[in-house]
C-alpha cells in the first residue's frame, strides 16, 4: 500500500474516536496489551512522561518536550489528534515520523490488526512506542488520547505523571461530573511515581490526594507554586497555567539534568522545536486572523476572554463544532456583537451547519451558513476590512481545515 492508502485504511476500516465518537471507545486495555506483547513490549525500552487532563495537555506536552530537547536529550513526542497530517502524532526532536515508517509498520502487522480488530488509536499507540524504542529516544512525552484509566497509552510506567486540569468534556464516556472525570484521569497515576496536577480545584483535589495515598506516590499542585515566571513563544494568556505545569513536571525528573537556561530556551522555542500549531495562532494581519483549537467550556473561556481584549473594527467568527458538543454550555459564552460564519467540519461526527446556526440563534448569535469550513473562511476574508478580526475555532477539525 502507498502511504495515503495506508492511512485511509487506518481511518476507514477500524474504529476511530475522532470521527465516530463513543462507539470507538474500548472498555478495557486488553487489546493494547495484546498488541504490546506482539511487538515485544516496546514501551518498556524507553523512559517516558505521561500527560493527561481536559485542557492544555497538548501544549504542556510540547513545552516539556521542547525543554528536554534544549537540555540535549533525544525526545519522542506522541500527541493527538493531528491537524493536517497523521505523521504529526509521532515526532522525535520535532521531526515527524516518515511516511515509509507508517507504511512499514501497518504492512508488517496488518494481519494481526485485522485478526484482533484493533482500533485506529491502538494501532497508532503501538506504532509510536515501537518507533521510539527502535530510535532509542532518551525519553518520550506521551499525551493521553481520551480519559486516562482506559486510554491505550496507559500501559507505560512513566518517570512522572501529569494531569493538567479537569473539566466537563466527553461526558458521555468519562462521566457527567468533574469528580467522575477526575477518577478517569487519575487512572494514569502509578505506584510510587510522582504526579503533577496543573490546577488545584476543591471539587476534584481529594480524588487525586486519595489516589496517591493509595499508591504511595508524591503529589504536587503546580498552581500552588508562585515562583514560576517564564515566558513562552506560544501565544495565548492561558499558556501561563501550562508553563507552571510543564516546569513543575521537569523538576520531578530526578534522572535528567535540566537547568534554568534549558527551561527558558525550551519555553521560548516551542513552535520551532516541536512544530506545534493551532494554539492562538496568528495566520495573517490586515485583517488579523487568529485560530485556536479550544473546544470546550474551560478552554473557550480563556480564548474568548482574550479575543475581547483584541483591538478591532468588526469581529468575524468562523465556527464549526462536532455533534457531541454541549451547545447549551458553550454557545452562551460567544459574543453577540460579531458576524458568524457557521460551518461543518469535514468528519462524520461534524455537526450540521444548519443545526449549529439554529441553536446559535437562541443566544442571539447571527450569521450565514456554509457547507464547508473553507467556504466560510473565504467569505469572512471577503467581508472583512483591514482593521477587522477573524477568529476561527470551535473544534480542532475546524482549525485543521484552514491551516
Amino acid at each position: 500500500m502507498t502511504y495515503e492508502e495506508t492511512v485511509n485504511w487506518m481511518f476507514n476500516q477500524l474504529p476511530m474516536y475522532q470521527s465516530q465518537g463513543k462507539t470507538a471507545y474500548k472498555e478495557d486495555l486488553s487489546n493494547i496489551i495484546k498488541l504490546s506483547n506482539h511487538l515485544g513490549n516496546p514501551e518498556n525500552k524507553f523512559k517516558s512522561i505521561h500527560v493527561g487532563g481536559t485542557n492544555g495537555k497538548g501544549s504542556t506536552s510540547h513545552m516539556i518536550a521542547s525543554i528536554l530537547q534544549e537540555a540535549g536529550y533525544k525526545v519522542g513526542l506522541y500527541t493527538s489528534p493531528h491537524l493536517k497530517s497523521f505523521t504529526e502524532r509521532i515526532r522525535i526532536n520535532g521531526k515527524e515520523i516518515q511516511e515509509h515508517n507508517v507504511v512499514d509498520f501497518i504492512t508488517k502487522n496488518k494481519s494481526f490488526f485485522e485478526e484482533n480488530q484493533l482500533s485506529f488509536f491502538e494501532m497508532t499507540v503501538g506504532m509510536a512506542f515501537e518507533y521510539f524504542s527502535e530510535e532509542n529516544v532518551d525519553i518520550a512525552v506521551v499525551e493521553v488520547g481520551l480519559g486516562g484509566r482506559l486510554d491505550s497509552t496507559n500501559i507505560i510506567t512513566p518517570e512522572v505523571s501529569v494531569i493538567t486540569n479537569i473539566g466537563l468534556d466527553h461526558v458521555q464516556i468519562l462521566g457527567d461530573t468533574v469528580q467522575k472525570i477526575a477518577v478517569e484521569k487519575a487512572g494514569i497515576i502509578k505506584k510510587g511515581i510522582p504526579v503533577v496536577i496543573g490546577e488545584r480545584d476543591e471539587d476534584t483535589e481529594n480524588v487525586f490526594i486519595n489516589k496517591v495515598q493509595e499508591l504511595s506516590s508524591e503529589i504536587v499542585f503546580a498552581s500552588d507554586n508562585k515562583g514560576i515566571s517564564f515566558e513562552t513563544d506560544l501565544l495565548g494568556s492561558y499558556q501561563k497555567k501550562n508553563i507552571k505545569t510543564a516546569v513543575t513536571a521537569i523538576t520531578k525528573l530526578s534522572s535528567f539534568r535540566v537547568n534554568e537556561e534549558h527551561i527558558q530556551k525550551g519555553l521560548s522555542n516551542v513552535v520551532c522545536n516541536t512544530n506545534l500549531k493551532g494554539r492562538w495562532q496568528v495566520l495573517q494581519e490586515s485583517p488579523k486572523v487568529i485560530c485556536d483549537t479550544a473546544h470546550n467550556k474551560e478552554g473557550l473561556q480563556y480564548v474568548l476572554k482574550q479575543l475581547q481584549e483584541e483591538d478591532y473594527g468588526t469581529l468575524h467568527i468562523v465556527l464549526g463544532v462536532v455533534s457531541d458538543k454541549n451547545l447549551e454550555e458553550i454557545l452562551p459564552m460567544f459574543p453577540t456583537q460579531a458576524t458568524y460564519y457557521f460551518c461543518k467540519p469535514n468528519i462524520p461526527r461534524g455537526l450540521s451547519e444548519k443545526k449549529l446556526s439554529e441553536e446559535a440563534k437562541k443566544y442571539n448569535l447571527e450569521g450565514e451558513v456554509f457547507n464547508s469550513v473553507q467556504s466560510a473562511y473565504n467569505e469572512s476574508l471577503i467581508l472583512s476590512s483591514v482593521k477587522d478580526l477573524i477568529y476561527v475555532g470551535g473544534s480542532t477539525f475546524t482549525v485543521a481545515e484552514i491551516l
